[in-house]
């Protein structure tokens, strides 16, 4: 019964819970970027060369026998989602940093300081 009781503990734990989450909608936003890269940019980027290399999709896209053209895809599907991911990671941290930037010495900081005043001007006479 104690193994039971530790392993709900541990799957029910908030990060266990955020994590599963994430993943979640991780994997909904990578197919929102395939669609992206499958129906958007390779239409409108990617066709002008499709069509001089005879292609029509570019999945067919081979070279001696190797076909690259989901390869190609895949790595446009990655840079798209690093950068997304970079632009949230810049904007959370810059939020931090404007949450963090103190007003001023509080009022137990200026107490200090005066007494810190007060102990030099003691000890220099």
């Amino acid at each position: 019964m104690g193994l039971v009781k530790e392993f709900r503990d541990f799957a029910f734990k908030g990060n266990v819970i955020d994590l599963a989450v994430g993943v979640i909608i991780g994997a909904a936003f990578s197919a929102i970027i395939k669609s992206f890269v499958d129906d958007i940019v390779t239409p409108l980027l990617l066709n002008p060369a499709l069509e001089k290399a005879h292609v029509k999709n570019i999945a067919e896209l081979s070279c001696n026998g190797v076909k690259y053209g989901n390869f190609i895809s895949s790595v446009i599907s990655f840079f798209i989602v690093a950068f997304v991911l970079f632009l949230m990671i810049k904007a959370f941290n810059k939020k931090e940093e404007t949450a963090v930037v103190p007003s001023g010495p509080t009022e137990d900081q200026k107490l200090l300081m005066e007494i810190r005043d007060a102990l030099k001007s003691k000890n220099n006479l």
